[in-house]
């Protein structure tokens, strides 16, 4: 629990700033290169950070690495707090919160798998265990900030203050956490320097690339549609409001929370990811009414499907790179799925490319075609898996004289 406290906290200081974008544009003028630009910077600064740190926490066990970022995260905060108007302080906070979230994310994750019962019963849990702390993070925290903006004094400010107190409060538990070791080498790898060969192993093989790589954009590229694209789509430049984005958060979130323990319970995981899939295309093809309309109310409903498709894609994934993820190398693995699932924040460039070639309607069919396509794919892949595997089964029980009725038969 206190792991995942400390992820919430981080994700909710990560994803506090989206709806502050919107104050930013109306109170400092911003630019749209400029409002880009901000959203941009985390990214870069967040994948050298999954890239670093989960193979570190690897190495070097996780409280180490993880502890020292969680830390740092509501200094991030702070930059917020003490340069509400200059955009080199709002930038540099972005960067700071983008690399804590990198290097807490992936290594807090492979921590909470270790720590977790695995097998049985028990398969999933510390998938949705690491995808809940992250969502209710990702979804309180702009929740919150949404709310505090629309309505409280001073919106350049008081909306992140709960972060600090909720970011010092994770910081001084997670340093009374006892340290986890670093995790024992494989011997399938030969040596300590074959371990920590760069990407990991799961990385290099066709499975990870065809069943897990796939979906894995549209974790974040769903939210990020229903959270950025949509409310500036569905809403003229100027009614548009912080309250209205934290609706559409909670809207997207709330069922990414909500259908996380079904993702969990499906037997292939990659059942949930087909599944995602499915309610990302219908998402994006509701999305297609509601910025045609302009409709606020299908805008609603395109983000409860895209929120859907975020909490199947993110467990499913979790949980392929669970499996194939040895145990020296787990952070790594991880690292390298959130880094493809970060890949996703650029569906609103994605959209806006789109758009200017086709307009806003076109835009969205064609991003139904696209996620439609990917789940054609995903769900071809699940259903040639589940083929070979029968097909292996059956070949086992013929060569196997003790299930074969007619091999005593034979033998007299």
């Amino acid at each position: 629990m206190t792991i995942a406290f400390a992820m919430f906290a981080v994700g909710w200081g990560a994803n506090q700033f989206s709806p502050m974008l919107i104050v930013y544009r109306h109170e400092l003028k911003l630019t749209a290169g400029e409002v880009a630009g901000l959203f941009l910077v985390y990214a870069l600064t967040l994948i050298p950070g999954l890239l670093i740190g989960g193979p570190a926490s690897d190495r070097f066990g996780r409280r180490p690495v993880v502890w020292p970022f969680v830390a740092l995260s509501p200094v991030a905060t702070l930059l917020f707090v003490l340069g509400p108007r200059s955009l080199a302080m709002l930038a540099a906070g972005r960067a700071v919160a983008g690399l804590c979230s990198g290097v807490v994310f992936g290594s807090a994750t492979a921590w909470v798998q270790e720590v977790s019962p695995r097998g049985g019963a028990d398969e999933g849990t510390s998938a949705r265990r690491s995808a809940l702390a992250l969502t209710a993070g990702f979804g309180l925290g702009p929740l919150a900030a949404a709310l505090l903006a629309q309505w409280a004094p001073d919106p350049l400010v008081i909306p992140y203050l709960p972060h600090l107190v909720i970011g010092a409060a994770a910081a001084a538990a997670l340093g009374r956490t006892p340290s986890a070791a670093p995790a024992p080498r494989s011997r399938a790898y030969g040596s300590r320097r074959a371990a920590r060969r760069w990407p990991p192993a799961a990385v290099r093989t066709a499975r990870f690339w065809l069943a897990v790589a796939p979906a894995s954009p549209l974790v974040f590229g769903s939210v990020a549609l229903a959270i950025v694209v949509l409310p500036e789509e569905v809403t003229s430049a100027g009614s548009l409001s912080a309250g209205f984005a934290g609706l559409m958060t909670a809207l997207s979130f709330a069922p990414g929370v909500a259908v996380q323990p079904f993702a969990r319970r499906l037997r292939n995981p990659l059942t949930g990811a087909v599944a995602g899939l499915a309610c990302g295309a219908a998402g994006t093809a509701v999305g297609i009414a509601a910025v045609a309309g302009p409709d606020r109310v299908l805008a609603g409903l395109a983000a409860v499907l895209l929120g859907l498709a975020y909490g199947l894609c993110l467990v499913s994934g979790l949980r392929q790179a669970e499996q194939v993820a040895a145990a020296g190398e787990r952070g790594a693995v991880i690292a390298c799925y959130y880094a493809l699932a970060y890949l996703g924040f650029a569906a609103p460039y994605l959209a806006a490319g789109l758009g200017a070639a086709a307009g806003k309607t076109g835009a969205f069919v064609a991003l139904t075609a696209i996620i439609g396509g990917i789940g054609l794919w995903t769900a071809g892949y699940a259903a040639h898996v589940r083929n070979a595997a029968r097909e292996a089964e059956a070949d086992t029980s013929v060569s196997c004289p003790a299930q074969d009725p007619g091999f005593g038969a034979a033998m007299r």
